[in-house]
């Protein structure tokens, strides 16, 4: 006689779905799912049974089908799990067991999604916080640094000034300073004394006081009012 499979009566506690697959020999797959987590995950395994001649004595034949939010080392464990089970439980009624045990797994493999989110959030929350600490400090001054910075400052530095000038030159608005003159000019580092020396050494045009007897000059002396006395004591 065959047995009818209800999932209501093997596996009241358990939450899955049983689909019969034959009767002869008796082949069964049955999903089961995690409880949920936090945010709504859910993982499943679906797995087939067969029951074999002699079952319980001799161990059922299964196979993990399909698989959903599962990693392919978490199909390996679940089926290290049922092979361990099963040679506990040899000799007895053992389904509803290993059924047990691999939603047990599943679960634990919910946790892990759970602490695997959990961890790759706070490692960006703490990369976040490395980039802003760098945006923050800046980078450290070195000498080697510090050097490099300073040469590539004086160059931009020196084009600009260049720069400027050559704009100057072509607008014709250059006026150098007294001191860009004497540095530029170094005749400019004698110029007083040549002046001076040349103050000494004017020449005089004697043509010039050559007539001078023919000039009518004022003679005080001949002036009959004229009286030099009076002219002291208004001195």
């Amino acid at each position: 006689m065959l047995m009818r499979l209800s999932p209501a009566i093997m596996f009241p506690a358990v939450e899955l779905h049983l689909s019969v697959v034959s009767e002869n020999p008796t082949s069964f797959t049955i999903t089961v799912t995690s409880d949920t987590g936090q945010n709504e995950e859910t993982v499943e395994a679906t797995i087939q049974f067969t029951y074999v001649e002699h079952y319980p004595d001799d161990p059922p034949i299964f196979e993990v089908i399909g698989q959903e939010n599962v990693q392919k080392s978490d199909v390996a464990d679940i089926i290290t799990l049922l092979n361990e089970q099963i040679q506990e439980n040899i000799g007895m009624v053992m389904i509803f067991t290993l059924v047990t045990a691999v939603q047990e797994k599943l679960n634990e493999i919910v946790d892990q999604i759970k602490f695997r989110k959990e961890e790759e959030k706070l490692l960006k929350e703490k990369e976040a916080e490395e980039v802003e600490k760098a945006v923050f400090h800046g980078t450290p001054v070195t000498i080697e640094n510090f050097l490099s910075w300073k040469a590539k400052f004086d160059a931009e530095l020196a084009e600009i000034r260049r720069k400027r000038q050559r704009e100057e030159e072509q607008a014709g608005k250059v006026k150098l300073t007294g001191k860009q003159l004497f540095e530029t000019d170094h005749n400019l580092d004698t110029s007083d004394i040549q002046f001076l020396e040349e103050g000494n050494n004017v020449e005089v045009d004697e043509s010039l006081f050559q007539d001078m007897d023919d000039l009518e000059l004022d003679d005080d002396d001949d002036d009959p009012d004229y009286n030099p006395d009076l002219g002291s004591e208004e001195d």
